[in-house]
């Protein structure tokens, strides 16, 4: 039998010990380590969410990787064409971390409805396009039917149908230049059979999707010319690796452009995420530990006169540090259960019902997303009652300092 442990559990059932100072003290130090708890996992869930969301809307939009001209490296527009290799795409298509790849282009345009005008990019898209990549993101309506006719279908954001005023099923012009010195724009009229809306202004204010055929006869590109290559790949952590191993089977004209380089400056900011739980968890541990070792010197201090008297009979320091220690050890416990049931009531809640708002201008999306596995949740908890718990031993240093022969003596 841990008899350590015992004596400590004998200590809390006690009514003396419940209506003490030192009681009340570790209470106060129960609540701190349930809200200390509770903040970690907020944050962890909303950072890990905002994140994933973030490069959910990204890949969705533009695969993890895309292969492109070297004279297209830096521009949304495809201004050369490549040649639409049967060979490339079945090299590409082996390889395990491949899960899916298919052809694009895209070409600057106006778009006209009534007396309104917007500038936006077309985005040409093939037969084998896979709309379930952007199912999620689709408001109203559906999806433009893409076959070996052209078609003349297609889809935009609600953003772009609110400042234009377009319903769903009406008919919109778009005016196409294939070069600047082109007198008379090229006219295409489209019918509207979708409104998507992703929270990332980047997209919605710029790009609507319709069929590649269209970017090639005004182009005047050959039936085998395509704009390049997306690439979705099985893990997003693969983009770099997977990418360099792509480029040198590639092409010398051919370049591979990864999603972390297209999107640079908002994936460094999302990175910064990662510093952020990490500074939320230190500041709420030493919070946590603080308040325990506190509430844990209180009671050793209360409990002198048993700390004597186990000293007395021959019980040595480690002994009774033990006890104090499972003590310790009781109230985390305690607040990391309660902490627990705080951090997964905010995310179901918010996963559910999306209470919380967010600025779609500044985080590219209009709530905050959350995502929590149960590695992340086993982690925390272990890491800050293992933290914790080593930390328990100073306060109860303070133990080999006490006489029995001073706190026995009669008043």
């Amino acid at each position: 039998m841990n008899l350590p442990l015992f004596i400590a559990m004998r200590m809390q059932k006690m009514g003396h010990y419940k209506s003490s100072v030192s009681g009340r003290i570790i209470k106060i130090a129960i609540i701190t380590i349930a809200v200390s708890m509770g903040m970690i996992l907020i944050s962890v869930s909303s950072g890990k969410g905002l994140q994933l969301e973030i490069k959910k809307k990204t890949t969705a939009f533009n695969g993890h990787l895309q292969i492109v001209p070297f004279e297209n490296n830096q521009s949304e527009i495809s201004i050369s064409p490549i040649i639409d290799s049967i060979e490339i795409k079945k090299k590409l298509i082996k390889r395990p971390e491949v899960i899916h790849l298919h052809s694009t282009a895209t070409k600057a345009s106006i778009i006209k409805n009534q007396d309104q005008f917007e500038g936006v990019f077309y985005k040409g898209v093939d037969i084998d396009y896979k709309w379930e990549y952007l199912k999620s993101f689709l408001d109203e309506g559906r999806f433009p039917n893409i076959s070996d006719v052209v078609s003349n279908e297609i889809i935009i954001s609600q953003e772009i149908s609110d400042r234009l005023k377009v319903k769903l099923g009406d008919h919109i012009e778009a005016f196409f230049y294939q070069n600047i010195n082109q007198n008379y724009p090229n006219v295409r009229k489209f019918k509207v059979v979708g409104f998507f809306s992703t929270g990332f202004s980047e997209i919605d204010k710029s790009f609507i999707i319709g069929d590649i055929k269209n970017i090639k006869s005004i182009n005047k590109w050959k039936e085998n010319h395509v704009g390049n290559y997306e690439v979705f790949l099985s893990d997003i952590r693969d983009i770099d690796k997977i990418g360099n191993v792509i480029y040198n089977d590639l092409p010398s004209n051919l370049n591979v452009v990864g999603l972390y380089e297209k999107y640079q400056d908002i994936f460094q900011w999302i990175s910064l995420f990662d510093f952020n739980i990490f500074i939320i968890f230190f500041i709420m541990i030493i919070v946590g530990v603080v308040n325990t070792s506190s509430a844990i010197l209180i009671l050793i201090l209360e409990r002198s006169k048993m700390i004597g008297l186990l000293k007395s009979i021959g019980s040595n320091n480690f002994f009774i540090q033990k006890i104090f220690i499972w003590n310790g050890i009781s109230m985390l416990g305690y607040g990391l259960f309660w902490g627990n049931l705080i951090g997964l009531i905010f995310y179901f809640t918010q996963y559910f019902f999306k209470w919380i708002k967010l600025d779609p201008e500044i985080y590219y999306t209009d709530y905050v997303p959350v995502y929590l596995d149960l590695k992340d949740l086993i982690f925390f908890n272990l890491l800050f009652l293992t933290i914790s718990g080593i930390l328990l031993f100073l306060p109860s240093v303070i133990i080999g300092r006490i006489s029995p022969a001073k706190v026995l003596r009669f008043n």
